[in-house]
């Protein structure tokens, strides 16, 4: 099938300009700048008057919580929610049940997707104190990399073995991505915090207990060992401005933000409650300031969710019982263009972080870019009606979002993936199915 998307403003390799676009099935076949529109004959036109053309949005970062969790969300609904937000792609985080810790575990969850995935897919394979000789037989070709948590409170996935994090660095053949905490530093808080406030104390000071000092010490020994070892560092979800430091100097060495970090501040606990608690913790207007401003000085390299459904009554409680995590993967694209509007970044900026160097950093082949070749991951957004967050909007299973009650003035008109329209302004193909990403 060939198919013409005219009309609307292309926004691509840190360019904006008018053009068309030409898929053939599956692949991007012409890209063609001008108002005008290119004759020829043509199995559907799309018309995107009034509207950017992006590629279609890399998450690489998100849990979906199937196998074994399902509950909360499964691989259909959220992928669903994908598609709604302009995601094409996502990475699948490795603390599910069982954990994607060994190859039997990896292979039954590409099974899922292939079965269940209305928008491309792949997983990191986690790393833990037992397997890191695992990594070396791992092919590069289907996975985005290892996840590695240097600081979390997921089953036995904490890796605190100075000999096991050595042979994880020196081994890893493929990005290592990193959840950076120091855990004796957050256990030694959350003792005081008890101590002083009760057995479970306010949200309010899950950023005190989740401290800045604790993320910093973990950040800048992952950077040390990734420096004394040559690995791909990607450290996820920086949440402090102190941590910024440690960036922008080392293409070797990169980090993401997330977009619960960029939008709340601690200020946002007493109007959202444990709705906005994550690890980390959502800290400081400084902060968020701070990693606004790294969007586009080159510290920040992608932006992800962190996409992490818990049903409402996992979230009840204070710092100790309440779940952590929130679903944010239908929204990303949408808050990202806000803060396009007021002034953060520009267009062609979000587009890199969002799109092209999650591409790059994880080396996907074939996407992340409008090109000749490439998959035609493409998605259309307008900014020609508010609409406000219900619960009627969220698609995630879970059936909350932290974003309910605000308003946007972007939304995602149509998400292209392979190709195919999965989303159409509103209305959902359930009949697609994505593609397992390959990495070069």
């Amino acid at each position: 099938m060939k198919t013409l998307i005219y009309g609307g403003i292309i926004v691509n390799e840190d360019r904006s300009h008018y053009g068309s676009l030409v898929m053939e099935n599956d692949v991007i076949a012409e890209i063609i700048e001008g108002k005008e529109i290119p004759c020829g004959n043509y199995d559907r036109k799309i018309d995107a008057t009034g509207l950017f053309v992006l590629p279609g949005v890399i998450d690489s970062h998100v849990h979906f919580r199937e196998p074994g969790l399902t509950a909360k969300a499964d691989v259909g609904t959220e992928s669903e929610a994908a598609a709604y937000g302009g995601v094409t792609t996502f990475f699948d985080m490795p603390n599910t049940v069982p954990q994607t810790t060994s190859v039997d575990a990896l292979d039954a969850k590409f099974r899922i997707a292939r079965e269940k995935s209305h928008v491309n897919y792949s997983f990191f394979f986690g790393a833990t104190n037992s397997n890191a000789d695992a990594l070396q037989t791992l092919d590069r070709h289907v996975v985005p990399g290892v996840k590695l948590f240097m600081g979390a409170s997921t089953g036995n996935m904490l890796v605190d073995s100075d000999d096991s994090l050595h042979k994880i660095f020196s081994n890893a053949t493929m990005p290592v991505m990193v959840h950076c905490e120091d855990t004796g530093m957050i256990n030694a808080n959350m003792t005081e915090a008890k101590s002083r406030y009760g057995d479970d104390p306010d949200v309010a000071l899950h950023p005190l207990i989740r401290s800045e000092e604790a993320c910093y010490a973990s950040s800048s020994r992952a950077v040390r060992m990734a420096r004394t070892y040559g690995t791909r560092l990607h450290v996820a979800h920086v949440s402090t401005a102190k941590e910024l430091e440690l960036f922008g100097h080392d293409g070797n060495i990169t980090a993401e933000a997330v977009i619960a970090h960029l939008f709340f501040s601690d200020e946002d606990y007493a109007r959202l409650g444990t709705r906005i608690k994550c690890n980390p913790a959502v800290k400081t207007a400084y902060d968020r300031s701070e990693l606004r401003k790294a969007l586009s000085s080159g510290a920040i390299s992608t932006v992800g969710t962190d996409h992490a459904p818990h049903l409402l009554k996992d979230k009840e409680g204070g710092c100790a019982r309440a779940a952590s995590g929130m679903p944010m993967i239908q929204f990303s694209l949408v808050t990202m263009l806000e803060l396009v509007d007021n002034g953060v970044l520009d267009m062609e900026r979000l587009v890199r972080l969002m799109c092209h160097n999650p591409a790059d950093i994880f080396e996907v082949r074939g996407r992340g870019y409008l090109r000749k070749g490439y998959k035609a991951d493409i998605v259309l957004v307008g900014r020609d009606r508010r609409w406000t967050v219900t619960g009627d909007t969220v698609r995630s299973k879970c059936g909350w979002s932290p974003m309910e009650g605000h308003a946007y003035d972007w939304r995602v008109v149509k998400t292209i993936c392979n190709g195919q329209v999965v989303y159409d302004d509103g209305t959902f193909y359930d009949n697609i199915r994505g593609e397992q990403v390959m990495f070069r």
